[in-house]
């Protein structure tokens, strides 16, 4: 599963594997593909150089990347000073916290221990942050840098190619895709309908062509929808020079879920399990259909906020579902692939079959060809 773009890289399959966890980036990158390491979840960069420091220890001198959330619309505090969490939190409404309270009260969710922090704060939307996590980044070999909310501010840009490090920007539209060809990134990531988390309303196989004809020659990843070695052949065939996939790799074993339940709510569901929902971060993202997005999709609810609020309004939430495992709202963000996962399995097991899926439909095309 070799391309001009698999092979600049220097991988040995053209899958680009975006992952949460460390453990799972490194056996990506150790199997032949290309790690990307998700940072929205770290609040604090030494926490990031921790992972990065185990990353670079165990992906045995293979490539690997890093995922930043740099939105393209900035949420500004009174007189345009530099917007702090303070700031965010002070722009919540009341009415929308107590929509949460009664939600958690409903369902019986514990409160957290006194003094116990929420384990899931996404200060990572705001871009200072972001930014704080590439002073981190730029310190390691890092040879790609994704922002998933579009293209990063042009000096992001200049200041990772400063450092040889190719810059990649999701993109949901063929608009999109040619905003981010101007704004001088290297790689696109056409992100279709079917994906996991933030998501726009094209499908995969409608937007991969399109993005791959606007921005030509600059090269394409197709993601949505791709779980298997057929689905990859697809997207090459429809003009993509590698896949992105980040779905897949939620029921490894190297996965570090935290949660049973959750994984056995993974590994039953099934294609028509998802929905797309901003009761997470505020923007559109793919994710398990739950009671918790019910709530929030609920015309008579509050309706939710613009990121970041409605993140850091529903962090300690979150993390008090996942902590007690409250089976009716726990939930993740995953595509509609989900229905694929049916087992878990590692990584290594996970490429093996995407190349012989791969070879299987290499071979059927060949015959069909008459080769």
């Amino acid at each position: 599963m070799q391309t001009e773009l698999s092979k600049k890289l220097g991988i040995e399959h053209a899958v680009f594997g975006f992952t949460p966890f460390p453990a799972v980036a490194a056996a990506i990158s150790r199997a032949g593909g290309f790690g990307v390491l998700g940072a929205v979840r770290y609040t604090a960069p030494d926490e990031l150089k921790r992972d990065l420091d185990w990353l670079h220890a165990h992906a045995d001198g293979k490539p690997y990347g890093l995922d930043v959330v740099m939105p393209a619309k900035k949420v500004e505090a009174k007189g345009h000073h530099t917007l702090t969490e303070a700031d965010v939190e002070a722009m919540i409404p009341e009415g929308h916290r107590q929509f949460v309270r009664d939600t958690l009260a409903r369902h019986g969710v514990p409160e957290l221990a006194e003094g116990e922090a929420s384990g899931w704060r996404i200060t990572g939307w705001m871009e200072q942050v972001a930014r704080s996590q590439l002073d981190v980044a730029f310190d390691y070999p890092i040879k790609l840098l994704a922002n998933a909310l579009g293209s990063p501010p042009a000096d992001v840009i200049a200041r990772a190619h400063d450092h040889d490090v190719l810059v990649a920007a999701l993109a949901g539209s063929a608009r999109h895709a040619r905003k981010h060809a101007e704004a001088g990134i290297d790689i696109v990531v056409a992100q279709g309908y079917e994906a996991g988390g933030h998501t726009g309303e094209i499908a995969s196989m409608v937007l991969t062509p399109e993005v791959v004809d606007a921005v030509d020659p600059l090269p394409v990843l197709a993601a949505g929808g791709i779980g298997s070695g057929q689905q990859i052949a697809a997207a090459l065939a429809l003009g993509a020079q590698g896949v992105w996939l980040g779905s897949v790799w939620l029921t490894t074993t190297e996965a570090d879920m935290h949660s049973a339940a959750l994984t056995r709510k993974l590994l039953a569901a099934g294609s028509g399990d998802t929905v797309r929902s901003r009761a997470l971060t505020g923007k559109p993202a793919r994710q398990l259909r739950t009671e918790w997005t019910d709530a929030w999709d609920d015309p008579a609810g509050p309706g939710t906020l613009p990121m970041p609020l409605q993140g850091l309004l529903v962090a300690e939430a979150v993390s008090r579902i996942q902590k007690y495992e409250v089976e009716p709202l726990l939930g993740t963000p995953v595509g509609q692939i989900v229905g694929r996962m049916n087992e878990e399995r590692g990584v290594q097991a996970v490429f093996d079959d995407l190349t012989r899926g791969f070879e299987k439909a290499i071979d059927r095309i060949n015959r069909i060809a008459g080769r």
